[in-house]
């Protein structure tokens, strides 16, 4: 199936990076590949537990709605995941949730083996950077295909809205969504 999941880890349901995520879908949509955003604005993940009972079974133990996430994504060509920069990082329940699917991943032949994606994240000022390097790592550790861009995959704002305004970032995230397609055509 040609389809990528975007996970939305903004606690704000129309905020920047659901906006900015929101283009990348449009992007997706236009190259024929359909795009799902999911927002864990009122979920509470929890973190990994090292419980093992994943092994096998391809769902977690813990039963916090990360389930259905990781059912769509079992089915999916692509996994994008976009986030505000708190304190400098990523969201910690994005990341309880990325070590979580990424545990269930390994526990169950590796499902996320070759898929195509990547971050996407949103700041007022600082940390986007680090913040993607952080990201990276869930991608590259899980055997992910992640295609690049013409700059990081970033946008600057703070208020609402306020990364409409940002035409470097916006254009950025376009051309990574047409990257994304692009790979996803190819693999199917």
């Amino acid at each position: 199936m040609k389809k990528v999941v975007i996970l939305c880890a903004s606690p704000r349901k129309n905020g920047n990076t659901m906006r900015l995520l929101e283009e990348c879908a449009k992007v997706l949509e236009r190259e024929s590949v359909e795009a799902e955003i999911i927002s864990m604005a009122d979920m509470e993940i929890k973190s990994c537990i090292a419980c093992g009972q994943c092994e096998g079974s391809g769902e977690c133990s813990q039963d916090d709605g990360l389930n259905a996430i990781i059912d769509k994504l079992m089915q999916a060509r692509g996994f994008v995941v976009g986030t505000p920069v708190y304190f400098g990082t990523a969201r910690g329940d994005l990341m309880s949730a990325l070590q979580r699917i990424g545990m269930v991943s390994k526990a169950n032949d590796n499902f996320l083996s070759r898929k195509v994606g990547g971050p996407v994240v949103v700041a007022r000022r600082a940390g986007q950077t680090a913040t993607i390097q952080e990201l990276l790592m869930f991608y590259l550790i899980n055997d992910m295909v992640v295609p690049g861009s013409t700059y990081w995959n970033m946008a600057f704002g703070r208020l609402p809205g306020e990364v409409m305004d940002d035409t470097e970032g916006l254009e950025t995230v376009r051309r990574f969504g047409e990257n994304v397609a692009w790979l996803v055509n190819l693999i199917d």
